[in-house]
């Protein structure tokens, strides 16, 4: 295979994992406290949340990085 076709591979792979690391995200967090919902006192992340929410950086990172790659690659 093509450096190029296992690139673009990757990266299909990584931004199906962080679609899914997203949507399983805690939903409470979202546009209800700037509407004045949720009056929750600040808590950290634990376990499983705190997984999704360090995967999603790490893979937000790794795709931005193989963008990079793949488009040195093509020119």
């Amino acid at each position: 295979m093509d450096t190029t076709k296992i690139l673009l591979i990757a990266q299909v792979v990584i931004c199906v994992l962080l679609i899914l690391s997203i949507l399983l995200q805690n939903r409470a967090e979202g546009l209800g406290k700037m509407f004045g919902g949720g009056g929750e006192v600040y808590r950290t992340r634990r376990g499983f949340e705190k997984f999704l929410s360090v995967s999603s950086i790490v893979l937000i990172v790794l795709l931005a990085a193989l963008s990079l790659i793949i488009l040195k690659y093509a020119s």
